[in-house]
C-alpha cells in the first residue's frame, strides 16, 4: 500500500502517530451534512477503522451541505455512499458500514472495540443514549450541537456541554443528561449564535417511526466546519500521547 498520500500529513507529525492512527478505530453516529465532513477528514487523515452508523437515504435536498449526497446517490443508504467513497480516498482503509437508527438498545454494541465516538445525530434521545454509554464504558466521545440555522463561521467553537450558551439542542441535551445521572462534561462543538428553536417541539414523525427536527436551513459552510472542528478534536484525542502533535 502506498504511503504517498500521507507524506503531507507524516512530514508535520511523523511516521509513528502516522502509523497510530492507522490502527485508530472510531465510531461515528450520522454521517450527515457535519457527520460526512467529519467522515472524510478522518478517511483523508489516515485514520484505518472507521465504524459508522445511520439509517438514512440520500436525499436531493442533501446535496447543499452532505458530501455523500450527488445526483449519482440519491436514493441509496448513506453509509453505502460514504464507505465506498472512503475506499476511493484510500483503499486501505476499514470500514464497518451500519444501516441502523442509533437507539438505548444497540449504543453499547456500537461503540465496542473503539477508541473515539463522534456523535453526529440531531435526535436528542439517540445523543443522550450514546453519551450516557460512553460514560459508562469511559470512552472518549464529542457531540455536536446544532449547527442549522446559523450563519456567522467565528462562532462556532469547542468546549463542553456544561459551558455552552445559547444553543437549544444544548440546551435540550443538558436536560436530557441530567435525567440519567450523566456528566454534562462532554466535549461538544456547538455555536453561540442566537437561534429561534425549539427542539422539545420542533418535530416531525418519519414514516419508520422516528422523531426527528423539521427541515431547518443550513449553510455547508457551517457544517464543515462543524464536522472539521470534531474530527481534529478527536485526532487530537488520539495522539494525545503524542506531545505537541495537534492543537485544539
Amino acid at each position: 500500500m502506498s504511503q504517498d498520500q500521507f507524506s503531507r500529513l507524516e512530514a508535520l507529525i511523523g511516521p509513528g502517530p502516522l502509523e497510530l492512527l492507522h490502527s485508530s478505530r472510531v465510531l461515528i453516529c450520522g454521517v450527515g451534512a457535519v457527520g460526512s465532513m467529519a467522515f472524510e477528514t478522518l478517511a483523508r487523515s489516515g485514520v484505518g477503522h472507521i465504524r459508522i452508523a445511520d439509517f438514512d437515504t440520500v436525499e436531493e435536498s442533501n446535496i447543499n451541505r452532505q458530501l455523500i449526497a450527488l445526483h449519482s446517490t440519491i436514493g441509496r443508504k448513506k453509509v453505502e455512499a460514504a464507505r465506498e467513497r472512503a475506499l476511493d480516498i484510500w483503499e486501505g482503509i476499514s470500514i464497518e458500514a451500519l444501516d441502523t437508527f442509533v437507539d438505548e438498545d444497540n449504543c453499547r454494541s456500537l461503540i465496542d472495540g473503539v477508541d473515539a465516538v463522534l456523535d453526529c445525530m440531531d435526535t436528542v434521545s439517540a445523543k443522550a443514549a450514546l453519551i450516557m454509554a460512553c460514560q459508562e464504558r469511559g470512552i472518549w466521545i464529542i457531540s455536536s450541537m446544532g449547527a442549522a440555522l446559523r450563519r456567522d463561521l467565528t462562532r462556532i467553537r469547542p468546549s463542553t456541554l456544561d459551558r455552552t450558551t445559547g444553543c437549544p439542542l444544548a440546551r435540550a441535551m443538558r436536560g436530557a443528561l441530567r435525567k440519567k445521572g450523566a456528566s454534562l462534561s462532554v466535549p461538544v462543538v456547538y455555536s453561540d449564535e442566537p437561534v429561534d428553536f425549539d427542539y422539545g417541539s420542533n418535530m416531525e414523525r418519519k414514516a419508520d417511526g422516528r422523531r426527528k427536527s423539521i427541515n431547518l436551513g443550513s449553510l455547508n459552510t457551517v457544517t464543515a466546519v462543524f464536522g472539521c472542528h470534531m474530527a481534529h478534536q478527536a485526532m487530537t484525542r488520539l495522539l494525545s500521547d503524542q506531545h505537541g502533535l495537534l492543537k485544539e
